[in-house]
């Protein structure tokens, strides 16, 4: 029996993005323009683990969109996944800004952008009151 796929966003559900804008001076500019700033984003609260569990149950890809007008952004996502889940990940990262152009069960996102609301499988929208953490996910999934 295939396994269901399941997409997981990258920004906001597996790192902390968040966080990581809060501490860049404000003459920056656009934080999605800072080189660097996706190399260094902390893994959010249960994520590492959550996905490694993901993994004994699903087919599980990292589906991420990264700023096009950052293309550093594009390669500190893949050396960040690199460093975070070298061994559950390998080419496993999909970055694209049309998401619901990729086939799946199901797709965990905490924005309804890139395609997120348009994707054919089932939205888990992380961060809400639904889907507030990854436990609540994983007790869903799970």
């Amino acid at each position: 029996m295939e396994k269901k796929i399941v997409y997981v966003d990258m920004d906001g559900v597996l790192a902390d993005f968040q966080s990581a804008i809060e501490t860049l001076p404000r003459e920056t500019g656009p934080p999605d323009e800072v080189d660097g700033l996706f190399l260094d984003l902390d893994p959010l609260p249960d994520a590492l683990e959550s996905f490694s569990k993901l993994t004994e149950k699903y087919d599980v890809y990292i589906l991420s969109t990264a700023p096009w007008g950052n293309p550093s952004a594009w390669c500190d996502k893949l050396h960040w996944v690199k460093k975070y889940l070298p061994e559950l990940s390998t080419k496993r990262l999909i970055l694209s800004h049309n998401k619901h152009l990729n086939a799946g069960d199901y797709l965990i996102d905490d924005r309804l952008k890139n395609g997120a609301e348009k994707f054919t499988g089932e939205l888990i929208h992380f961060g809400t009151d639904k889907y507030p953490d990854w436990k609540s996910v994983i007790n869903y999934l799970m």
